[in-house]
């Protein structure tokens, strides 16, 4: 693939990631920690080999929240968005960094440069011709069955740490989006001290 070619691909991800990411999150009219333990929760489900059933994980983990912790709830619509981090373009690469990583947290040092191989067979699994829930239930059997535990351990660290970097930069993006919010408001109101300059 040239570069011409792929910059099409590269346009379309940026301006998904954008209007699926940073708009819903941008638009949350809930207190920032709340929206930011959307984020959180989204991204610890995207970044474990679940795709197809990521957002029915949020669903399950919103209501499981809402009456295991009432306090701590989080923006199921948010959550549910940044499950989109893995899609059609960066589910190959992200899976086998889970396959890659798990491997060498279960002590298997051996070849790791069948990516092409790994790609090829992951797009062969996700093109079975068979109706939602068939494939669904197709596709997490043939994963396991092909990478079985070393790609489900080795999300967990990937998870975590994303979930968590996730949540510090969208509450404060939020945070500061918030504040230039209110600083503005004031100074179309004539709030004494602010947008004033001697």
């Amino acid at each position: 693939m040239t570069a011409i070619q792929s910059r099409p691909a590269m346009q379309v991800l940026r301006r998904m990631l954008r209007y699926r990411l940073l708009v819903p999150l941008l638009r949350a009219k809930h207190p920032p920690e709340y929206t930011a333990r959307g984020v959180f929760i989204g991204l610890l489900v995207a970044m474990t080999p679940t795709v197809g059933v990521q957002m029915p994980i949020c669903l399950v983990t919103w209501l499981v929240l809402r009456i295991a912790r009432p306090g701590w709830d989080f923006s199921v619509i948010v959550a549910m968005a940044w499950t989109w981090i893995t899609n059609i373009f960066t589910l190959g690469p992200i899976y086998y960094l889970f396959l890659v990583t798990g491997r060498l947290m279960l002590g298997e040092f051996g070849d790791f440069s069948g990516y092409a191989e790994f790609t090829a067979m992951l797009t062969k699994m996700l093109a079975a011709d068979a109706g939602f829930f068939e494939s669904l239930w197709a596709y997490t059997v043939a994963l396991f069955e092909t990478w079985g535990l070393p790609m489900f351990i080795g999300s967990i660290p990937w998870a975590l740490l994303s979930a968590a970097i996730g949540y510090r930069w969208s509450l404060k993006l939020l945070q500061g989006v918030r504040a230039r919010r209110m600083r503005k408001r004031r100074a179309r109101k004539g709030h004494p001290g602010v947008g004033v300059t001697l």
